[in-house]
Order: structure tokens, then C-alpha cells, then sequence
């Protein structure tokens, strides 16, 4: 948008007070692995089984292997497996995309713990066999940050791990994965697949982990459309019974949950709200890195994009917005109501604001808030002082207007009062531009935007009679 008609609608805006949405919101739903990659094929499957099974013949033949029969204890109660970084400022980086699929037929007969079809198989006979975690928001941006680690879920010991493999994979391919798997104290082992080539921790097999302990960096290596973790639970290292941690009514695998705190089936977060320079590029070809264009820092003269990123958001309930000027006064305050359920959307919104200092912008959904602070400046303010003394007249006017200034006018725009410029004058003689002839406006209200030889500017309202 052109500056000048950005700050006219400045001023036009100043005249209201917490007005509705400065526009309709754009953006959309980001559908994650919309192709059913499946995220092993069956001789990976076989490999990674063969790989496991000999580290841990190889401990116990050291004697070195922490598991034993005598010492089984009960399940692990898993803590979450993902966690932000702590330079991250996102309220939140991930979302699910799937569940375990407890529906052995197929293709598109899908039944997760809690009888719903976050899952997914294949015609070739693949049902989802673990908890698929992804980055969200910036998937790419969010790995190359290393943003999104992955956490040992529960206490154990390493028994096997892999790292070097390509991490931008979009597509089914037969490279395996970087992995690490761990065996607990009741002898049950996790899966940590598709992590970020060369993150993978710098423990070695044989060695034990903490709960919460990092493992490696969400990546997309091995067969993968896009960074997440897959995770996936056996009882023991037979494989012979898979484990879904979720307890729920349509699980036939196991009677409780393996979380210590498991989170809720529908679980509606704001990911982040955000600022941005210009419209942010969300959904570029993978393994394209995200354009963010994110900024905090914004001049008077400059539109500013708003956004707000949503985990599993619900069609049909109320996403409250307000932005809120430095002196705690609302220049917008409006509400949307979603029309679709989605376990990842992004909305965003571009606006002009009317004051310098510290703004807020503030979303509210399915009750919880979270704002984000940026700051407005008018870096324009020195060449708009050698403007002051310029003066329209007569306004109101029938036809001619006059423009006194001592300094050399050389554009002046015409705009109406949703900022469209209707007509603009240029002039490159010394003396500028001093007489407008407006007779073909229709008799309402505009504002002339008045531009020196060296940038200033100044706007005026224009009243027609």
C-alpha cells in the first residue's frame, strides 16, 4: 500500500474508536502429510527391528543392559516428547496430525483410541503405528532454527540410534531415518524417528537418559512430507505388541494411559501471535524454508500484518481480537467465528495504525490469551516539520483550491475516505505546485496529501460543498 494513502487512513481511522476488523481475515488450514506417507516402509520396519534387537544383545553380552526380567517394573508414564527451545518466544511449536490406527483393515478405514480418524493407512496395507508430532507454526523454519527438540519421554537406556541421513524429505523414498530408541525399566522400547541429520544426541548406545532429557532435533529424514516425530511404543522388544500411550474407548491395545498427563483429544492452542512486515509465507513448496517477514519495529507510515497461528481449531466458536493502542485504548476490538475444524490454522490481517509507542495485539480463544507487544515509531516526523506551516485554502471548497507552502510542493494525491486515491498532480517546475483544480469531485470529504521535494509530507482533510 502507498504510504502516503496509508496515512490518511491514519487519520480517517482516529476519528473512531474500537472499530470492527480493518479487513476480512485471510490465511487457511495446513494439512500435514496429506498424501498418508507412511513413515516406514515394511523393510525399514524389518531393519530398524534387526537394528534394536542386536544393540541390545550386544549390551547384554557386556553385560551393560541396564533391563532385566527379575528388576520389571510397571509401565513408564510418559512425559511429552516434544519442547520448544528456550530461545523460542511461540507460545507453543507443535500439533498431531496422528494417532495410532486401531482399524486393521483398509485402505480409509481408520479408528484412533478415541473412535475418531486422526490417523491414516494405505492401500498397500500400512496402518499408522505410532503418534505423528509436527511443527507448527514454520514447519522448515522452525528445524532450521533448531526450535523443536525432541525429550526422552521417560527414563532408559539408549539401545540403538542412527544419524547422517538426508532431513528434507518431502516424499516416499527408501532412505531410513535418524532415530534413537530407548528401553525402560519395564522393558518396553520407544521409537524416536525422522529427527534432523546431525542432531541426534551425542550419547552412545548403552548409555542412559533422564526423562525430559534431549534427544535430537524434529526433522523430515527418512520416508516423511515435512519436519515431526514420529513416536512409536512397544511392549518389549519382541515388537510382537504395539502400544497406543492414550488411553481411550476404541484402544484394544492397552486397558490405560501411558501418559503421566495426557492431553486432551480435541486440544485447541494458540500457537503464536505474531507481527509481520508483510503478508508471512506459510505454505511455500517443500522443503522451501518459511518466509516469516516477522517484525516488531514498525515506522507510523507503515501497514502492519497481524497473525495468529491455531492448534486443532473448532468450527463454529468465537476467536476474540483487539488491538490496542499505547494508551491502553482499543483502535480495533472484533470477533471472527471459525467455520472449520482443523488441527492447524493461520489467520492474519493487515491495518494502519494512529499513534507512536508500545501497541498490543490480543487473541482470545476457548479461553485462554495471549498478546504480543510491538512498537511504532515516526522516523517521518523531522521531514513533516518543514511541511507545518503549508496551508490549503479555501476548505471547505467548491472547485480550485490553493496551496501556500515555503517549501517546494512537487506531488499532491487526492484520496477518499477508505484511503482509494482518486487523483494525483505532479509538478517538476521551480515554483511547485500552488493552484488544484478539484471540479470534478463529487461534494463529501477527502484528504489531500501534500509531498515536498525531499520526502516530507503532510496531510490535510478536504471538505467539497
Amino acid at each position: 500500500m502507498n504510504p502516503k494513502i496509508t496515512f490518511v487512513l491514519f487519520l480517517f481511522v482516529s476519528i473512531l474508536n474500537a472499530q470492527k476488523a480493518p479487513m476480512e481475515a485471510r490465511g487457511g488450514e495446513f494439512v500435514f502429510n496429506k498424501n498418508d506417507q507412511p513413515c516406514l516402509t515394511p523393510e525399514q520396519r524389518k531393519a530398524v527391528k534387526q537394528t534394536v534387537i542386536k544393540g541390545i544383545t550386544e549390551l547384554k553380552s557386556k553385560n551393560k543392559l541396564v533391563f532385566s526380567e527379575a528388576k520389571r517394573g510397571g509401565h513408564p508414564l510418559f512425559a511429552w516428547p516434544i519442547q520448544k527451545a528456550s530461545n523460542v518466544t511461540f507460545n507453543d511449536v507443535w500439533a498431531i496430525s496422528g494417532y495410532v490406527d486401531h482399524n486393521a483393515n483398509f485402505p480409509n478405514q481408520l479408528t484412533d483410541y478415541n473412535c475418531g480418524t486422526i490417523t491414516y493407512d494405505t492401500a498397500g496395507g500400512y496402518n499408522h503405528q505410532g503418534v505423528d508430532i509436527y511443527n507448527w507454526p514454520f514447519t522448515w523454519k522452525l528445524m532450521d532454527d533448531d526450535s523443536v527438540e525432541i525429550i526422552a519421554a521417560a527414563d532408559g537406556q539408549i539401545i540403538a540410534k542412527h544419524d547422517g541421513e538426508f532431513d528434507r524429505s518431502c516424499n516416499f523414498n527408501n532412505n531410513i531415518w535418524n532415530a534413537v530408541y530407548v528401553q525402560h525399566g519395564d522393558g518396553s522400547v520407544a521409537w524416536y524417528g525422522h529427527m534432523k541429520n546431525g542432531s541426534v544426541t551425542s550419547k552412545n548406545v548403552g548409555d542412559t537418559v533422564a526423562q525430559g532429557e534431549y534427544l535430537g532435533i524434529v526433522g523430515s529424514s527418512g520416508n516423511s512430507t515435512g519436519p515431526h516425530l514420529h513416536f512409536e511404543v512397544y511392549t518389549d522388544a519382541s515388537f510382537t505388541q504395539l502400544v497406543d500411550p492414550f488411553s481411550g474407548t476404541c484402544n484394544g491395545m492397552n486397558t490405560d494411559s501411558w501418559w503421566a498427563n495426557q492431553i486432551p483429544y480435541s486440544n485447541p492452542n494458540i500457537n503464536a501471535v505474531m507481527t509481520h512486515s508483510q503478508a508471512p509465507d506459510v505454505f511455500p513448496t517443500c522443503p522451501t524454508t518459511e518466509t516469516t517477514y516477522e517484525s516488531n519495529d514498525f515506522d507510523i507510515s507503515e501497514d502492519i500484518y497481524l497473525s495468529v497461528f491455531l492448534r486443532d481449531q473448532i468450527a463454529n466458536t468465537p476467536l476474540s481480537l483487539k488491538v490496542i493502542r499505547p494508551n491502553g485504548s482499543y483502535l480495533y476490538e472484533w470477533s471472527l467465528n471459525t467455520t472449520t475444524t482443523a488441527s492447524s490454522w493461520y489467520y492474519y490481517w493487515f491495518f494502519p495504525v494512529d499513534a507512536v509507542g508500545a501497541w498490543t495485539w490480543e487473541v482470545t480463544y476457548q479461553g485462554q490469551t495471549e498478546s504480543h507487544g510491538f512498537n511504532v515509531t515516526d522516523q517521518l516526523s523531522v521531514k513533516e516539520e518543514t511541511l507545518k506551516s503549508a496551508t490549503i485554502y479555501p476548505n471547505p471548497f467548491n472547485d480550485i483550491v490553493n496551496i501556500k507552502s515555503s517549501a517546494k510542493i512537487k506531488n499532491a494525491s487526492i484520496v477518499d475516505v477508505s484511503g482509494k486515491m482518486i487523483v494525483k498532480f505532479e509538478e517538476h517546475s521551480t515554483e511547485g505546485l500552488k493552484k488544484l483544480n478539484l471540479s470534478e469531485l463529487s461534494n463529501g470529504m477527502y484528504f489531500i496529501i501534500l509531498e515536498g521535494e525531499l520526502g516530507q509530507q503532510k496531510t490535510v482533510k478536504l471538505v467539497k460543498q
